[in-house]
């Protein structure tokens, strides 16, 4: 892709939660790139990392956690031409998380759609108020003008009878409404890049269908990127270009998403990929699905080397086990974290 077209640049990120019972290295050392228009998934099991980067990003990291190392930067387009326009580079993490540069990003130009929209949502506001406060706090407009684009937002997310509904509280509406506000939310200051954290977990799967389709649809509109968060690798071969998979607090393979699916070369991405039920087997091919050796190390004590070689299976006694591998390129645009792949591939 064209380098003006880069939105987010992640590189060498650590993010470390400083306890009582110990340090945890939430993230060790995370690179990506997210491009404008692009929708990446981001998978991995739970404790990988994948919330704590959308908060890194977010600057939004709760304490005892901080950020002490490496860089996340914006690349904010200046004309409103868009594409080919010019642009200036933000370090956000060198921004005061609560001053007023970085609260004028949160919500604006990156947007977070959270995992479980009750917790999110204010029980004693209707959703009409919280929608028009994030409205009126980045575009500075008036109450009447918010509440007409709180209305717009809601139609355009396929909230029925947003005009009717726009005064309910969120006890009062199902958890497919609440997330469609939570997204109508999100949506409401046209951001460059929507931060998608597990948007789907709660919903059944015929609301889970109609969300997706609804953010694709709205991506195709308003032209954002998409960072998605999820488990559900089904999800991601529906929804995204190019995946992201994270293993205790570090990428560990980034590729299109055909590559994932069809090449994958991590041994974790592999193991992954074996525990997904296939549809279309005949009975007597039926088998036990295969799961993951092993457990997820403590945070407090990861392995040396690859953190993942106490549960590998191609691991090689005496190198997995000494020293973190390299971030190794096999494939234009497809890299990956691992030993059995040296310069030429192999």
């Amino acid at each position: 892709m064209k380098q003006d077209q880069l939105l987010i640049e992640v590189k060498d990120l650590k993010t470390y939660f400083f306890l009582d019972e110990g340090t945890v290295r939430a993230l060790d050392g995370v690179d990506f790139n997210i491009w404008r228009g692009q929708t990446i998934g981001v998978v991995g099991e739970s404790g990988c990392g994948k919330s704590v980067t959308a908060r890194s990003i977010l600057r939004i990291v709760p304490k005892p956690g901080r950020i002490v190392g490496g860089e996340i930067t914006l690349h904010r387009q200046l004309d409103a031409e868009g594409n080919g326009g010019r642009t200036e580079e933000l370090k956000l993490t060198q921004l005061d998380a609560a001053g007023p540069v970085m609260r004028s990003i949160r919500g604006a130009e990156i947007a977070l759609v959270p995992q479980e929209p009750m917790a999110s949502l204010s029980p004693v506001y209707t959703i009409g108020n919280q929608i028009s406060e994030a409205i009126m706090l980045h575009q500075g407009v008036g109450k009447e003008e918010a509440r007409a684009k709180a209305i717009e937002m809601l139609d355009l997310a396929g909230f029925p009878k947003p005009k009717e509904r726009i005064d309910s509280y969120p006890h009062q509406l199902s958890g497919g409404l609440r997330q469609r506000a939570v997204i109508a939310m999100g949506l409401s200051c046209h951001p460059s890049l929507l931060i998608a954290d597990e948007p789907t977990t709660a919903l059944d799967v015929t609301t889970e269908a109609q969300i997706l389709r609804l953010m694709r649809s709205l991506q195709q509109e308003l032209g954002m990127a998409i960072m998605f968060i999820t488990h559900n690798l089904g999800v991601v071969a529906q929804m995204c270009e190019d995946v992201v998979v994270m293993y205790m607090g570090r990428v560990v393979e980034e590729a299109p998403v055909d590559d994932i699916f069809h090449n994958p070369t991590h041994p974790y991405t592999q193991a992954l990929l074996r525990s997904i039920p296939r549809l279309g087997q005949k009975t007597q091919e039926r088998r036990q699905l295969e799961s993951i050796r092993g457990t997820v190390p403590d945070p407090y004590s990861i392995p040396t080397g690859c953190a993942f070689h106490p549960r590998c299976s191609q691991r090689i006694a005496g190198v997995c086990d000494k020293a973190a591998p390299p971030y190794i390129e096999v494939e234009p645009g497809h890299k990956v974290r691992c030993v059995l792949y040296g310069a030429n591939g192999a």
